[in-house]
C-alpha cells in the first residue's frame, strides 16, 4: 500500500478551518440482547448464542430489555440531554451478511436523548464543550471474518465467516453535533472528547466500554474549510476506530490529506475510510456520493418508549459522582496542584492511581510509579498506560517492598520490568532475581571496608570534617553490591568506620 506524501499539519491549518463529528457506538454491559433473551457474553462458539428473533426468522418478535432503556437514560442524563417523553424504534432497512434480518432495529427521528453537551479538559487544563446531538438506542450487527486475504478484509478474500452472536447485543449510539472552533487542537480535542465520555459510561456502570475489545467504538467524521468561511466541505467518515490514540491520529491524519487534495486541485470524495493502526494513515472503504435511503420506518413489532417523569428524576437522583467532579475530589485529598492533576489526567492515570491508593499504596508513591517508570515505558512502547501489563495491586506491592526497606528505587524498577515482563509476581521477582536489598551489617562492612581501602583521599577528606565526601564512598558500595545496598546504612556504617559524626 503506497502511502500519500502530504503537507504538513501546520501548513494545513494555515489554509483550512477543520470540522469534526465523532459518533460513538456503546456495548452496553447488559446480560442479555436487546430485544431477545440470548446471553451477550463474551466467548462463546460461534452462533451459539443466537434465537429465531435475533436471527429474524418468521414469526418471531421483538421485546425490549429493560435494563438497556434504563442505560440509556442514565447516559443521556449524564450527557445533560433532554430526556424524550414518547420516543420509538425504526427499521433501518439495508442488505448486509451480519445482518441476518436486512434491516437493524435503531431509533431515527425520535431519540431517546436528545440535545446535550459534554465538557472536556485538554491537555493545558483548558476546557473545551463538546455539543451532544443525540443518544440513541440500537442493536450491534454480527461479526464477519473475512478469509484467504492479506489485510483480513473483504477485498482479496476468498470467502466470510459470519458469527451470530454479537446480532442483537444493545448499543447506544452518541452522535455530536458539528465541532466548530478547535482549530489545530482538534485532534487533542477528538482524543479528549472520547476518553471523558469513555470515564463518564464506566461511571455510571453500563459498559466497561473497553475499546480493545470493541465494547466502545468511534466514527471519526472530518471536513475542512478554507479559513474565514462558514460553509462546511465534504467529510469523509473514518469507521470503527478502537483506541484514545488512534483516534487523535486519525483526525490529524484526515486533515492533512484533505488539505493535501484540496491543495492539488482536487476534490475530496465523501466516503467512509479504514483506519491503520500501523502507520496512522486511512485508505477508502465505501464511497457515499449521496445520502443513503435507508427507508426508516416505525417498528411495527415493537411499542413506542415513554419514559415516565417520575422515575427519570429517581435516576437523576440516583446518578454517581460523575468524572469531573470525581476528580476535583481526588486532586484534594491527594493533596495536588493544578499542574501535578493536570499531569495525571493527560496520563491517563487517575484510575490507576486510585486502585493503587486502594490496594494500600500512599498516593504520592502510586503516583510516581505510575508517572514515572511506567509512563516512561508506555511512552517507550507507543501504548496506553492503562494496557502496560501490570495492575495496581502489583504496583502497589512494588511500593510496599521499597517501604519495608526490602527493595530501593532502582531495585524496584528491575521489580517493575520483571511484572512487565510476565515473570510473576513482585515477591517472586525478588526472589528469583536475587534482588533483595543488602541490609546486614556484616556483609554490607566488608563492602565498606573494601571502599574506604581503595579511596583513602576521599575517606581523608570525610574524617577532617568534609562529610559530604562521603556520597563518593557510598557510590562505591553500591556499586560493588550491584544497587542492592540500603544506602542510608552503608552511609551510617562509613561514618562510624571513619570515626565521624555525620
Amino acid at each position: 500500500m503506497s502511502v500519500m506524501t502530504l503537507v504538513s499539519y501546520e501548513d494545513a491549518l494555515a489554509s483550512y478551518d477543520p470540522v469534526m463529528g465523532l459518533e460513538v457506538h456503546v456495548e452496553l454491559g447488559t446480560k442479555t440482547k436487546m430485544f431477545c433473551g440470548c446471553s451477550t457474553e463474551l466467548g462463546a462458539e460461534p452462533n451459539s448464542q443466537t434465537c429465531p428473533t435475533c436471527l429474524g426468522l418468521p414469526g418471531s418478535l421483538p421485546v425490549v430489555n429493560a435494563i438497556g432503556v434504563e442505560s440509556a437514560v442514565k447516559i443521556g442524563l449524564a450527557l445533560n440531554c433532554d430526556i424524550a417523553e414518547w420516543c420509538r424504534f425504526a427499521r433501518k432497512n439495508y442488505f448486509y451478511p451480519d445482518m441476518p434480518k436486512n434491516f437493524q432495529t435503531s431509533q431515527y427521528d425520535e431519540p431517546i436523548a436528545f440535545n446535550g453537551y459534554l465538557d472536556v479538559q485538554l491537555e493545558d487544563g483548558s476546557t473545551f464543550r463538546v455539543e451532544i446531538e443525540r443518544a440513541h438506542m440500537e442493536e450491534d450487527t454480527g461479526k464477519s471474518s473475512h478469509v484467504g486475504g492479506a489485510t483480513g478484509r473483504i477485498h482479496g478474500a476468498t470467502h466470510s465467516l459470519l458469527d451470530y452472536n454479537r446480532a442483537g447485543i444493545p448499543l447506544i449510539e452518541i452522535v455530536t453535533k458539528p465541532i466548530e472552533g478547535a482549530g489545530e487542537r482538534a485532534p487533542e480535542v477528538a482524543k479528549a472528547y472520547v476518553a471523558e465520555l469513555r470515564e463518564v459510561i464506566r461511571s455510571l456502570g453500563v459498559s466497561e466500554a473497553r475499546m480493545d475489545k470493541g465494547q466502545m467504538r468511534c466514527d471519526v467524521n472530518l471536513s475542512l474549510r478554507p479559513n474565514g468561511t462558514e460553509t462546511f466541505g465534504t467529510r469523509s467518515e473514518t469507521k470503527n476506530v478502537n483506541s484514545l490514540r488512534s483516534v487523535e491520529r486519525a483526525a490529524r491524519y484526515e486533515i492533512q490529506r484533505h488539505a493535501t487534495v484540496l491543495t492539488d486541485g482536487g476534490t475530496i470524495v465523501q466516503e467512509t475510510r479504514h483506519f491503520h493502526e500501523d502507520n496512522g494513515t486511512t485508505t477508502s472503504g465505501r464511497i457515499k456520493d449521496n445520502a443513503e435511503d435507508y427507508r426508516y420506518f416505525p417498528e411495527p413489532d415493537l411499542v413506542p418508549v415513554a419514559p415516565a417523569r417520575a422515575w427519570v428524576e429517581e435516576l437523576r437522583a440516583a446518578l454517581p459522582e460523575l468524572p469531573r467532579v470525581r476528580r476535583a475530589r481526588l486532586q484534594a485529598e491527594w493533596g495536588l496542584t493544578d499542574k501535578d492533576m493536570q499531569s495525571v489526567l493527560n496520563a491517563g492515570a487517575v484510575e490507576l492511581i486510585q486502585e493503587t491508593i486502594a490496594a494500600g499504596a500512599p498516593a504520592d508513591q502510586a503516583r510516581k510509579w505510575w508517572l514515572g517508570e511506567l509512563a516512561r515505558r508506555a511512552n517507550e512502547t507507543g501504548t496506553e498506560l492503562s494496557e502496560q501489563p501490570i495492575t495496581p495491586v502489583q504496583v502497589a506491592r512494588v511500593a510496599a517492598l521499597v517501604a519495608e526497606g526490602k527493595l530501593n528505587d532502582k531495585l524496584a524498577r528491575q521489580v517493575i520490568e520483571g511484572v512487565l515482563a510476565g515473570e510473576g509476581e513482585p515477591d517472586e521477582i525478588v526472589e528469583k532475581r536475587g534482588l533483595a536489598v543488602v541490609s546486614d551489617d556484616s556483609a554490607l562492612g566488608e563492602a565498606v571496608d573494601k571502599a574506604i581501602a581503595e579511596n583513602e583521599a576521599i575517606a581523608a577528606k570525610i574524617r577532617d570534617g568534609k562529610v559530604q565526601a562521603v556520597g563518593a564512598l557510598v557510590g562505591a558500595v553500591m556499586k560493588a553490591t550491584r544497587g542492592q545496598a540500603d544506602a542510608a546504612r552503608v552511609k551510617d556504617l562509613i561514618f562510624e568506620k571513619l570515626g565521624v559524626s555525620g
